[in-house]
């Protein structure tokens, strides 16, 4: 099946990940001026009536770059919405990002009603969800989803335990539409190599948290190029639901991550704050990145790495 024509003709495959708190106006916009999927998660924007100026201006910021660079390849907007009861603006954050005809929906947590996909598709726009199981997506594509982002083990944030291959590869056997794959990519190799094993792009988040157009904190930033794999702790003790997180930001809040206890799931909360703030969800790619580099110049970098990667495989084969 071929990619719809919203993901097709970009600088680079990837989709850059809906980061709570760190993906703002500023990142977004540096994202699709670089040719890539920029997103951001709708309740980023507070109080609800910020999303739709946020969206004015990343639009109005993007017309008049193409204005000024005509020939420059520009990635689309995606916004992320979380699917679930605790999450009391989804129907508003809906209507405003069709008001704004946000060209890409990624859905999170449950299957889209069938309402937002209605009204998604009534624009000619297109969803997303991401999902950790091959029972998520299943679940996902039965509710008229378009598309999915199979999370795999290592990714940043909210993420599942199952290799790349075996997720997309058991989702490949039953799904022929675009796959986007996370976890732990952040260089061109590992986009080239998510394409091998059988996705349509890549998703990355951690990678853009070490950048200057990140909404973090300048603790954050060093603590991601301080640590590798062996530092990202997974756990469901802040929102619920398993996620990877920074050691360092445990123990910078009195916690022994070697010692957390189990969190309720039946009290998720994804809209605190002040949690992703202190503590700082990141996937075990750290380990590859060296230095904060500007959004344009990180893709520009992944980039030369996917093509290097590319040519060394033609010459091999």
């Amino acid at each position: 099946m071929a990619l719809p024509p919203v993901l097709k003709n970009l600088a680079l495959p990837v989709i850059a990940s809906p980061l709570f708190i760190a993906s703002g106006p500023a990142l977004v916009t540096a994202q699709c001026m670089a040719g890539i999927v920029g997103s951001f998660p709708a309740l980023n924007a507070r109080p609800q009536e910020m999303l739709d100026q946020w969206l004015t201006t990343i639009e109005s910021d993007l017309r008049d770059y193409k204005q000024a660079h005509p020939d420059a390849i520009i990635g689309p907007i995606a916004v992320n919405q979380i699917v679930h009861q605790s999450n009391t603006r989804l129907a508003q954050d809906v209507e405003t990002c069709v008001k704004h005809r946000v060209p890409i929906i990624i859905s999170s947590l449950r299957a889209p009603p069938p309402e937002m996909l209605e009204a998604v598709h009534s624009y000619g726009g297109i969803v997303l969800h991401d999902v950790i199981s091959i029972r998520h997506a299943k679940k996902a594509l039965e509710a008229g989803v378009d598309g999915l982002i199979v999370v795999a083990a290592g990714a940043g944030g909210h993420a599942g335990t199952m290799s790349p291959f075996a997720l997309v590869g058991e989702v490949r056997q039953f799904f022929d539409g675009p796959i986007a794959l996370s976890g732990s990519i952040a260089t061109g190799d590992a986009v080239l190599a998510a394409q091998a094993c059988g996705a349509d792009l890549a998703y990355i988040g951690s990678r853009f948290l070490a950048t200057p157009e990140a909404n973090v904190d300048d603790v954050y930033r060093q603590a991601i190029l301080d640590s590798s794999a062996a530092d990202i702790v997974y756990t469901n003790l802040f929102s619920g639901v398993h996620g990877n997180y920074l050691r360092s930001s445990i123990e910078r809040a009195g916690l022994d991550p070697e010692n957390l206890p189990q969190a309720d799931k039946s009290k998720m909360d994804f809209g605190a704050a002040k949690t992703w703030r202190d503590i700082w969800g990141a996937g075990q790619g750290v380990g590859l990145m060296e230095n904060v580099l500007p959004t344009a110049e990180v893709v520009a970098k992944l980039k030369r790495e996917y093509d290097a990667a590319r040519r060394r495989l033609s010459l091999q084969g």
